[in-house]
């Protein structure tokens, strides 16, 4: 297992495990595992920031990541 920092924003604050700020994950788990494991649907994840760099769900999450992600934004 390895730890990461989980944030959630806006409406998938929702989504977010107590204790996020050290949450623990399989090794070798990919951003689209995460989402699915969390139980966020489909298609609501829009932007995903690791360590504050813009990734893909492929990304493999590595220990002490910090994970970051966000819906659709509408505005205007």
């Amino acid at each position: 297992m390895i730890q990461i920092d989980l944030k959630l924003f806006v409406t998938l604050s929702k989504y977010l495990p107590l204790g996020s700020e050290t949450y623990e994950i399989k090794e070798g788990t990919t951003v689209n595992e995460l989402v699915t494991d969390l139980g966020i649907p489909d298609g609501i994840v829009k932007l995903i920031f690791i360590n504050g760099k813009k990734q893909d769900w492929n990304y493999c999450i590595q220990h002490g990541d910090r994970v970051g992600m966000f819906p659709p934004v509408g505005g205007g």
